[in-house]
């Protein structure tokens, strides 16, 4: 039975650090551009749609088309409001309107890394793993097992005892990719409507490691600058025949920003 899905892309008009960042130029394109047509490219949704509460980032997103059903509201625009709070909103206003969704698919406005291929490539291992959610992650560049923490201008080791260790015998540990999440919506809404500290938050979840090359948190201008050398790089290493393949530094030439990053 062919489930129902929905891509729902989170996009408020507030940003802080960058203004006007989800519909800011990348390489000559609005940053929302990208997520939207590798939703559409995927061919794996019935709906995609924007949640946001900007009348321009509205119109630049049913440019590239998405749908845009209804604003987001004030509570769910807010600095305090998590990524499970505009989800759940957005799945209640649906039902409100008759429609329920099997899966459903997070995508970041400022994801430029996320193709049709990769989601679909994300969305085979999300149904195989039989998780409540899959998630994209990539290692830590530096072990963070050998951190320090700054107390009374002294450093102090986070994990001491990983002092002696080398730092090729630690194992790799992950952090989010901050690109897209897929999800069971069932799963999804019993945890939010369960539990209001932890829902969301606490499914069974399943990786879907990506490399360095493919990751880059847009936060401060510079952030901007790296991603977009990081995506042109991406883009002269695409898959001829159309499918995800996973980039690794090693793939990218001398002079290039991979090995500068390694150095």
């Amino acid at each position: 039975m062919k489930q129902n899905a929905i891509a729902i892309i989170t996009a408020r008009g507030g940003s802080k650090r960058i203004p006007r960042k989800n519909v800011r130029p990348f390489c000559g394109r609005p940053i929302l551009a990208y997520s939207i047509e590798a939703a559409r490219g995927s061919g794996l949704f019935d709906e995609v749609m924007v949640s946001t509460d900007d009348a321009e980032i509205a119109e630049v997103a049913q440019a590239y088309g998405a749908t845009v059903p209804f604003y987001r509201s004030t509570a769910a625009s807010d600095d305090f409001a998590t990524t499970a709070d505009v989800l759940c909103e957005v799945l209640t206003m649906y039902e409100a309107q008759g429609r329920t969704f099997d899966v459903m698919c997070c995508i970041y406005p400022t994801a430029p890394f996320v193709t049709a291929a990769k989601l679909r490539a994300a969305e085979a291992a999300f149904r195989a793993s039989g998780a409540d959610m899959l998630e994209p992650v990539v290692a830590y560049s530096y072990p963070p097992q050998r951190s320090f923490s700054l107390t009374d201008g002294r450093l102090a080791y986070n994990f001491p005892q990983y002092v002696r260790t080398r730092s090729q015998d630690l194992p790799p540990w992950y952090h989010d990719a901050g690109q897209f999440y897929f999800y069971r919506v069932a799963s999804f809404l019993a945890s939010v409507r369960g539990d209001a500290e932890t829902g969301g938050y606490a499914l069974q979840t399943a990786p879907f490691v990506l490399d360095e090359m493919e990751v880059q948190d847009i936060d401060h201008l510079a952030d901007w600058e790296l991603a977009e050398m990081k995506y042109q790089r991406m883009m002269t290493h695409l898959s001829p025949r159309g499918g995800y393949k996973r980039l690794s530094r090693r793939e990218f030439p001398h002079d290039s920003l991979g090995d500068r990053h390694a150095a």
